[in-house]
């Protein structure tokens, strides 16, 4: 589990992935949320800069691995990292109620603790950006704009309908005012998106990058959008490598495919999905098209 949320499977877009080494073991956003570990030593003066200096890049990028390293380093420290989890036993999370709570509402006099992977569930904010402030689900901030969404509105990226008005859970684009999601849809995109995340429907990006942020959205700004890496387009531009016909003669096997001759792999000329070898399919030499029972 890990040693500041207490949590063995929590939501990776949320949380972040999870590493482990000397015995300790904790969620990347875990540490990098503004009381798992800048918050407890904002009252240590100096080593406060110290933190800032050596982490800022580390809670812009969101790197996955590599953060249990040595204070000189980019990363967290070993002795940062338990001073985190001995500060967060103190404290019991308002949401579920149990004690390791790391993070604090920044409201003056709001005494509210709750752990990274209860932001949703309470309605609470974490800002991953500025200050890297946390407000509870009384003070979070809200949307400014002036707008209610139509009737059986619905979610720009899952479909599914939104509340009948913006709240916690349900958000607008604050620049086109036209665009309605789900903040866990949004949240779920951001991370996918990258350095690619802007609005789907007018594509604004400045305007609604900063809203999103402010509302609690984390947001990786050196990360290539998921669909755009190798393993993704590498299985877009596989090609159909099988003849698919009932019974294939081929000596070879189905997957054997020459470039002309009996063996010569044909895919279907309207889908692609299917293939045949010219023998299998008694097509004649001058035939050069072929479609599969499904398309023809």
């Amino acid at each position: 589990a890990c040693m500041l949320c207490q949590q063995v499977e929590a939501d990776p877009d949320i949380c972040g992935c999870k590493s482990s080494k000397k015995g300790l073991c904790a969620h990347t956003c875990c540490l990098v949320s503004p009381q798992g570990s800048l918050q407890l030593s904002a009252r240590d003066g100096p080593f406060l800069a110290d933190l800032m200096s050596s982490r800022l890049s580390l809670l812009c990028s969101f790197w996955p691995t590599g953060f249990f390293h040595k204070r000189a380093g980019m990363g967290f420290s070993f002795e940062d990292t338990r001073r985190a989890t001995q500060m967060a036993a103190q404290k019991r999370c308002f949401v579920c109620g149990v004690m390791g709570a790391t993070i604090t509402c920044q409201k003056k006099g709001c005494d509210r603790s709750f752990q990274l992977p209860c932001t949703s569930e309470g309605e609470c904010v974490t800002q991953f950006f500025g200050l890297y402030r946390s407000f509870c689900w009384e003070h979070h901030p809200e949307q400014a704009v002036q707008v209610t969404p139509e009737q059986n509105r619905t979610c720009i990226i899952c479909l599914d309908l939104v509340e009948g008005r913006k709240s916690y859970h349900t958000m607008v684009c604050p620049a086109c005012q036209h665009a309605w999601f789900h903040q866990s849809c949004i949240q779920k995109q951001a991370i996918h998106a990258g350095v690619c995340f802007r609005c789907l429907h007018c594509q604004n990006k400045d305007l609604f990058v900063m809203e999103t942020l402010t509302m609690g959205i984390r947001i990786s700004r050196s990360r290539q959008p998921s669909w755009e890496s190798d393993q993704a387009c590498g299985l877009v531009y596989q090609r159909h490598s099988c003849c698919n016909a009932r019974r294939c003669p081929c000596p070879g096997g189905r997957e054997q495919a020459e470039e002309e001759g009996s063996w010569q792999l044909l895919l279907c000329s309207s889908c692609t999905a299917k293939g045949i070898h010219r023998r299998c399919s008694y097509l004649r030499n001058s035939t050069t098209t072929w479609e599969c029972v499904c398309c023809a």
